[in-house]
């Protein structure tokens, strides 16, 4: 038997010698066991305020109708845990996120400014010679018979 003796004495497991158990519905699916030979090795999950107590283990011997205990048993005493609200805090990591992506965009861009991308986008115009083949450019270089 594995019992709660103090705050609300109650029997919360009682594994048989053919290896059959039951388990106080409060348990139930809380608590895992495994018994090797002699030892038996109990495990409690997801933990409540209300198992805080004292647990021990007994057994009923042979031609008996007492329990034997052996041990002080183990005191459980369960704490809730103050969750605390991540709302608040999460607003100061998006707004440090929002200005470090508001500083690097103004830092690419002052680069830009400095740097005139333009030239390096713009069409380049051929090398080109200019001749003037006008009337009056041509008159003094006539030749005339």
């Amino acid at each position: 038997y594995l019992l709660k003796t103090q705050v609300q004495p109650e029997s919360v497991l009682y594994v048989s010698p053919q290896n059959e158990a039951a388990v106080l519905p409060a348990f139930s699916g809380r608590l895992e066991y495994s018994k090797r030979e002699e030892k038996l090795v109990i495990t409690l999950h997801n933990l409540q305020k209300n198992d805080s107590d004292l647990y021990v283990c007994a057994a009923v011997l042979k031609n008996s109708t007492s329990f034997s205990v052996n041990g002080s048993g183990t005191m459980m005493v369960v704490k809730e845990v103050e969750q605390t609200e991540c709302r608040g805090n999460s607003w100061g990591i998006y707004g440090l996120l929002i200005v470090v992506v508001l500083l690097s965009c103004v830092l690419v861009c002052c680069i830009l400014y400095h740097v005139d991308v333009k030239k390096y986008f713009q069409r380049r115009k051929p090398n080109a010679v200019y001749e003037d083949m006008s009337f009056c450019s041509r008159r003094s270089t006539l030749v005339r018979t």
